[in-house]
């Protein structure tokens, strides 16, 4: 048998890809295109859709080659993101062009990463590697169904929870590995059967070469937007279900007499109405709101914040990890946490002393730590620690090279 000198292929799965700046896209760009720098011996494809995360009327072209990145764009439905039974319809007709791809575009030794969007895409990625005899490494950015039945999904309980669990369960222990992004979720998939030499943790990272700090008196939006001589309080990115507002609108009410602290919502997502109303109810003037900033402002847009916050569900510990964490880390910011104190994000901040700790609900804990962070704002060396910090532990290189060993594997 004459062994073929054609390079093998790298096929990731995932729903969204470049220009999409949604952060799952966002983390697959950077690693695909990183690892073509990095000059990886294998040819890179994406399987992805058409569509854009908030655009689902966007019509991407079918086919391109990017920066030497093979990109498929399958047709689906386009539902759009605004109704359960539109997206589960949207899963479903990608879950069916997916198949059909990656049966035409895999071959025998190739290598499927499936990430999580849609959830269970690493069913019909197993089936391929099965069928094709390819390699198949899950890409756990969360578990599912776990996340839906946390959130209260109807279809996500009972014999179907069960069912589809088990399902999911077989497709990580066909796998050759599984790419957890947090210890906690590493541990977890233990508890699911799943063998521990089946298991690696990577973290998600944000690029450090397009973020950095911005000092305040350099800021254009902290400028555009009345902000200087203000202390910030930020969150940026996505107010969706997995976290907890009512604690940062009880903190911001309780401030509200102060005129020297501002909060301000970077970011859009299904809570967002929701908090503006509430915002609106209550008459707090000291919350503003802002949409999400192109990325080319990012370093900026992150920066205007003196301080960060990041919320997650205690009862989502180990099903997700906020990836906002890192993005903050690289312009220098501390952050405040507000949720399980054993959590993931919690312990890294808490080794590493790069922020506050706060438990939902707790208005006087959080207060108490919006003020210190004021103070530490003072000392100078604050900003360079945090960056130290991400370049040493959760930056896009060393994520990248983290992932090409497990590939040559």
């Amino acid at each position: 048998m004459i062994k073929s000198d054609k390079p093998h292929k790298l096929i990731f799965i995932n729903r969204y890809f470049y220009p999409d700046h949604s952060a799952t896209a966002q983390m697959l760009s950077d690693l695909a295109f990183g690892l073509v720098t990095n000059g990886v011996d294998s040819s890179l494809h994406i399987v992805t859709s058409r569509q854009l995360y908030d655009d689902a009327s966007a019509r991407l072209p079918a086919y391109e080659v990017i920066r030497d990145v093979h990109v498929h764009r399958i047709a689906t439905t386009r539902f759009g993101r605004q109704n359960l039974l539109g997206r589960a319809i949207d899963y479903l007709s990608f879950y069916l062009s997916a198949f059909y791809c990656l049966l035409k575009l895999a071959q025998k030794d190739d290598t499927l990463i499936a990430k999580t969007d849609p959830p269970l895409i690493s069913v019909v990625a197993a089936l391929v590697s099965t069928i094709k005899r390819a390699r198949l490494i899950n890409w756990l950015q969360d578990l599912f169904p776990e996340v839906a039945a946390e959130l209260g999904v109807k279809l996500a309980q009972g014999l179907p929870y069960r069912l589809l669990k088990t399902i999911r369960n077989k497709t990580l222990q066909h796998a050759e590995m599984n790419i957890a992004i947090g210890e906690l979720m590493a541990e977890r998939l233990r508890r699911e059967g799943i063998p521990n030499h089946k298991i690696t943790v990577i973290h998600n990272w944000a690029d450090g070469e397009q973020l950095n700090p911005v000092p305040h008196e350099q800021n254009q939006l902290r400028t555009e937007w009345g902000l200087q001589g203000k202390f910030v309080v930020g969150y940026s990115g996505n107010l969706g279900r997995s976290h907890d507002f009512s604690t940062i609108l009880q903190a911001a009410e309780a401030l509200r007499q102060r005129d020297d602290i501002v909060f301000l919502l970077i970011g859009g997502g299904a809570q967002l109405p929701r908090v503006q109303q509430e915002c609106r109810e209550k008459g707090l003037s000291n919350v503003m709101f802002k949409p999400y900033q192109p990325r080319e402002k990012l370093s900026e847009s992150l920066s205007v914040a003196d301080v960060h916050l990041i919320s997650l569900k205690a009862e989502l510990e180990s099903l997700i990890v906020p990836s906002k964490f890192y993005g903050v880390l690289a312009v220098g910011r501390p952050v405040i946490f507000i949720g399980d104190k054993q959590g993931e994000l919690a312990k890294i901040i808490q080794l590493e002393m790069c922020g506050d700790v706060v438990k939902q609900g707790d208005v006087a804990q959080i207060i108490v730590a919006i003020t210190k962070e004021q103070n530490r704002a003072m000392v100078k060396h604050q900003e360079n620690k945090i960056r130290n910090l991400f370049d040493l532990k959760f930056s896009k290189l060393r994520a990248i090279n983290e992932f090409d060993c497990i590939f040559k594997l």
